[in-house]
């Protein structure tokens, strides 16, 4: 049974940086690519940032682009997204999902499994 379990959210200033981590357990975690979510109040599920299995394709939102780096330990069976110079537009709960493909995937319809979330507030 695949699950994922972030961590790492929290209220941070303007200009801040938070790194959330996404621990996965089942399945083989190296053959499988990995995504970051979010999704604020009223608003849908969107596409944040993607790596492939081996680490060698990343693909992220135009929106956190520069910003954002996502990264994985194939050993550790992690993936983590660092956020810097976050905005208050970031504001959102994230979510870690994985597909059942090597490839990234930019829609939500793409991953099979999903964490729980975890909240990221930027203050202003």
């Amino acid at each position: 049974q695949v699950q994922l379990v972030e961590s790492g959210g929290g209220l941070v200033q303007a200009g801040g940086s938070l790194r959330l981590s996404c621990a996965a357990s089942g399945g083989t975690f190296s053959v499988t690519a990995m995504g970051w979510f979010r999704q604020a109040p009223g608003k849908e599920r969107e596409f944040v940032a993607a790596i492939s299995a081996n680490a060698g394709n990343t693909y992220y939102a135009d929106s956190v682009k520069g910003r954002f780096t996502i990264s994985r330990e194939n050993a550790k069976n992690t993936v983590s997204l660092q956020m810097n110079s976050l905005k208050p537009e970031d504001t959102a709960v994230y979510y870690c999902a994985r597909r059942t493909f090597q490839g990234v995937g930019i829609t939500p319809n793409e991953y099979r499994y999903w964490g729980q979330g975890t909240q990221v507030t930027v203050s202003s």
